[in-house]
């Protein structure tokens, strides 16, 4: 069984955070260390530690988590200028909490992907 995490407890309304959207499948939070004028991680309320463990039980799930990076984009106005979305996986990858979760990143330019 995968280890619960800060994203588990905010899930549950345990710890405080800025949710803006949650439903029976995701819920999605402001990011406490905001990276754009938009940042908003979008979490699955099943425990997943990474990609790495998804399984073909979970593509219902992961197909959810882009349906609501969509909503929430438009809603937020960023739809039509852009946004971006950022899986990480792993410590190489950035990945910092494990709990699968998306960044969605929006509301200015946001430049090339991958530092040069």
């Amino acid at each position: 069984m995968p280890e619960e995490t800060i994203f588990s407890k905010i899930i549950r309304k345990e710890i405080p955070a800025k949710i803006v959207y949650q439903d029976d499948r995701v819920t999605a939070f402001h990011d406490i260390a905001q990276r754009a004028p938009t940042h908003i991680l979008i979490v699955p309320n099943k425990l997943i530690p990474t990609v790495n463990d998804v399984t073909p039980e979970d593509e219902a799930l992961l197909g959810h988590l882009f349906v609501v990076a969509a909503q929430i984009a438009k809603e937020r106005g960023i739809a039509e200028s852009g946004y971006r979305l950022i899986v990480n996986v792993n410590r190489d990858g950035g990945q910092e909490v494990f709990h699968l979760h998306m960044h969605l990143l929006g509301g200015r330019p946001l430049g090339p992907m991958l530092a040069r």
